[in-house]
């Protein structure tokens, strides 16, 4: 196998670097922000902390399919507009080397990242969202283990309520306990306890509560009043509350793979509404993922400033330009999935227009002596900077004016 030519291997080494940096940092961002918010709810659900983890673990791929274009294109404008700003990129087409000859490594690059972000989107995230769904069900039905909060009343099935006041040692030893049940001929026991204990029974759908040191009221229609018993120990059996199962994967449509999206999509037995819905996002994914091939384009058009100016509006214009396009996808999967216009249309459209641009774009600074694909805006930005400089510099001379005079 024959080894890449240096000047190619040069150029992979600028863009991988800058690449990775933006992808991990984009990634480790979107996860910090969740993580706050799931903390919060795993503290309010009574979760174990330990949950957030494997809840955050299952959202890196969706921040992944959105962290790999920003990358890409990153990476790729970084590289060629170092290699502009140090006049390497002349030194390059002196001595005969193309734009397509250049082009090869961020290609290369992009024909990678898009079949990874190809099986992200169309395998991996649907199954990641699925389990990242069903944590959430069991953290707030409690099949995770959900504490009792202190201080306050739970419920444990229909007919009973507890309340603790003082938990120690993760659960095991329990302090001022209220615990009243009720029973369908309408009696009713309640009892305090000063201290308390869960213990296991060979029923796993029952556990016993086990009160120290208190007083158990026995009422009941039949009674003209209620019995009252002190105890040193009781035992009181709690049944636990049932579980109900969670769903099936594909109770949205984000969780269904591209070819399941596919099928649904033209199954009959299906609604409009869910045949709508399964071809919008299905049409969604595969745009997202050729837009990558468009990447590449736009970065080289935007990594050129104009001569003798190190201006970064190319690499401001770039994420506006990756982030408009994904809103407009989205809004356009939106209008396709409530049958406004026709996903096809909607979707495809919009992709086709955005190809149109980064081709011209890249055909201007390509194969237009002197080409600028945005020049104007380059020359509004370097009039605007002037004139700011100007401002600041009139602004920094008042105060010595007024010092000369005193």
């Amino acid at each position: 196998m024959n080894k890449l030519p240096a000047i190619d291997r040069y150029i992979a080494r600028l863009i991988f670097f800058p690449m990775v940096g933006t992808l991990v940092l984009s990634a480790m961002l979107l996860v910090l922000e969740k993580m706050l918010r799931l903390f919060d709810f795993v503290a309010t659900e009574g979760g174990p902390v330990s949950i957030v983890w494997r809840m955050l673990a299952n959202l890196i791929p969706e921040y992944l399919s959105l962290g790999i274009p920003i990358g890409l294109m990153l990476g790729i404008l970084l590289a060629f507009r170092k290699l502009a700003t140090t006049s390497e990129l002349d030194v390059l087409k002196g001595v005969g080397m193309s734009f397509g000859r250049l082009m090869r490594i961020p290609f290369a690059f992009a024909i990678a990242l898009a079949a990874l972000n190809l099986a992200i989107v169309g395998f991996i995230q649907p199954v990641a969202r699925y389990a990242y769904e069903g944590l959430q069900f069991e953290l707030r039905s409690g099949a995770l283990g959900a504490s009792i909060k202190v201080g306050e009343f739970t419920k444990l099935g229909d007919r009973m309520t507890l309340r603790i006041e003082e938990s120690y040692d993760d659960g095991k030893s329990l302090r001022g306990i209220f615990v009243r049940g009720d029973n369908n001929d309408g009696q009713r026991v309640s009892a305090t306890a000063a201290r308390g204990q869960f213990l296991a029974t060979d029923d796993p759908n029952t556990i016993i509560l086990r009160l120290t040191q208190g007083v158990l009221i026995h009422e009941s229609p039949k009674f003209s009043a209620p019995r009252v018993l002190t105890f040193d120990n009781h035992d009181l059996p709690i049944p636990l509350p049932k579980i109900e199962a969670f769903r099936l994967r594909g109770g949205a449509d984000r969780e269904m793979t591209i070819p399941e999206l596919f099928v649904a999509g033209k199954d009959q037995s299906q609604s409009e509404q869910t045949r709508l819905e399964s071809r919008a996002n299905f049409h969604f994914r595969i745009v997202e993922v050729l837009s990558m091939f468009l990447i590449p384009l736009i970065a080289i058009a935007l990594a050129i400033p104009p001569k003798r100016s190190t201006s970064s509006l190319g690499v401001f214009l770039s994420i506006v330009l990756l982030v408009t396009q994904h809103k407009i996808n989205q809004y356009a999967e939106d209008m396709g999935a409530r049958g406004v216009i026709d996903p096809v249309i909607a979707l495809w459209v919009p992709f086709l227009l955005f190809a149109a641009l980064a081709i011209w774009m890249y055909h201007v600074v390509a194969h237009v002596p002197g080409g600028q694909p945005i020049g104007a805006l380059e020359r509004v930005a370097a009039k605007a900077a002037q004139k700011i400089r100007g401002l600041l510099t009139l602004f920094q001379r008042k105060p010595r004016a007024v010092e000369s005079l005193t």
